[in-house]
């Protein structure tokens, strides 16, 4: 029996290759809430739990774990783990300090969290189940139902971010349950704090057609070159999407050139191949043309880094129109590899299966930090060049505007504050 949906926005159909796939009951528009999600359990990145933990019921299960907590959390066998091991052990001690986790043999309501989790398929077993350490609970929890639990975390837990920023891991059953993956997604999780606990709430991010599979993304499609490795050694598929067949369909992925000269070419054909070559307002959709070959080294996982690493050292340098210039750069690459609206652009996985890095770079915010430097570039030139200076002053606003619109179909996430307020408050220095 197949788990009720809240708001009856989607439906489990049957899928070819996957187990199920959701689709869309009606049509949504962007910005739309396809489901909400409370989590199972959910634990913090160490750098956070001075911030949280008190607040917004992350320790949800306190009682029954902080006697036996700093007792597990100093004993041998945790401290030999990873780093992301010790999160994954923490949570699976969240998850089995629940008082409604059923035995082998216990009937299950289908719509509670943890049934739906138990019904999960399990991951590939890339690690020793047997080294994670259980905590002391009582009643005491057998090695089997630890396993079971266990060997299904990592391919169905989440990355908890706030303002697009990793700050924790989580397990949002349901929506394990229903979505498949897309590296280039029509949908996106994202992270509310509540009275109640974390909720996910996934959104659409461009019109999804009744009938069509809802779909996101289970890791950073920028991972262009690494990500069917994953796929294959921790979720136990290949990826079809048409992000993976168009590359696919390339020879080889070859790196950036190393000669300026030519990187400079590579860069300006970019520019015109996705229509920023010049002064622009809406920000290009992906053209439907052929990648010309001399692109191809634009999905080199490295061209990304450099481009965004140039980005932010130049504008960290008040280089502002060199800065300008690589940011539009790095603007045309994610237009190539992320769908409309996509908020979140670093290498943050959506799921979270290994080690997490903060996600430095958004699509969105991204635009944000483009509006920046031109407005900077207009404050250092007011008084010396007037009209460069109210150019990009109109640039700023430009970006801004672009900003805003991918920012508020995705919504505010997490903690207040965050892109948004930054948005008003550089719209109020634009406008004064």
């Amino acid at each position: 029996m197949e788990p009720p949906i809240p708001g009856n926005r989607a439906r489990l159909e049957s899928h070819p290759t996957a187990r199920n796939c959701a689709v869309a009951t009606s049509s949504l528009a962007p910005g739309s809430t396809i489901v909400v999600v409370p989590s199972l359990a959910n634990v913090l990145l160490p750098s956070e739990k001075g911030q949280r933990c008190q607040s917004l019921q992350w320790k949800k299960h306190h009682r029954k774990l902080c006697k036996n907590y700093l007792l597990f959390t100093s004993s041998s066998s945790f401290q030999a783990l990873l780093n992301h091991e010790r999160l994954d052990a923490l949570l699976l001690a969240h998850v089995l300090a629940q008082e409604s986790l059923p035995g082998p043999s216990s009937p299950q309501d289908n719509s509670s969290p943890i049934s739906i989790f138990l019904s999960l398929l399990p991951g590939s077993k890339t690690s020793d189940e047997s080294k994670i350490p259980l905590p002391s609970l009582k009643p005491a929890i057998s090695p089997e139902i630890a396993t079971l639990t266990y060997s299904r975390f990592s391919n169905n837990n989440f990355a908890i971010h706030s303002h697009l920023t990793t700050i924790g891991h989580g397990i949002f059953p349901l929506a394990s349950r229903l979505f498949n993956h897309s590296c280039y997604p029509n949908a996106a999780p994202k992270y509310l704090f509540t009275s109640k606990g974390v909720v996910m709430e996934v959104i659409a991010l461009r019109e999804i057609r009744q009938g069509e599979e809802i779909c996101i993304p289970y890791l950073d499609p920028a991972m262009l070159q690494t990500r069917q490795q994953i796929f294959e050694l921790t979720y136990g598929f290949e990826c079809t999407c048409p992000s993976c067949v168009e590359i696919k369909s390339f020879s080889s992925i070859p790196p950036p050139p190393d000669d300026p000269d030519e990187l400079l070419t590579v860069s300006t054909c970019l520019r015109a191949f996705v229509g920023l070559e010049t002064s622009f307002s809406e920000l290009p959709k992906k053209p439907k043309e052929t990648i010309p070959r001399l692109l191809h080294c634009v999905f080199h996982e490295t061209y990304l880094s450099a481009l965004s690493e140039a980005f932010s050292k130049a504008s960290h340098e008040f280089q502002y129109e060199l800065a300008t210039d690589a940011g539009v750069t790095l603007l045309g690459a994610y237009i190539l590899i992320y769908p409309p609206n996509y908020p979140q652009i670093g290498k943050l996985r959506e799921r979270a299966p290994a080690p997490l890095a903060d996600n430095k770079l958004r699509e969105g915010v991204h635009l944000l930090g483009l509006a920046k430097t031109a407005w900077n570039m207009f404050v250092s030139l007011e008084g010396s060049k007037p009209d460069i200076a109210l150019t990009s002053k109109g640039r700023a606003q430009s970006f801004l505007n672009m900003s805003r619109r991918i920012l508020m179909t995705f919504g505010q996430e997490g903690d207040p504050g965050g892109p948004l307020t930054e948005v008003d408050t550089l719209q109020s220095l634009l406008g004064s």
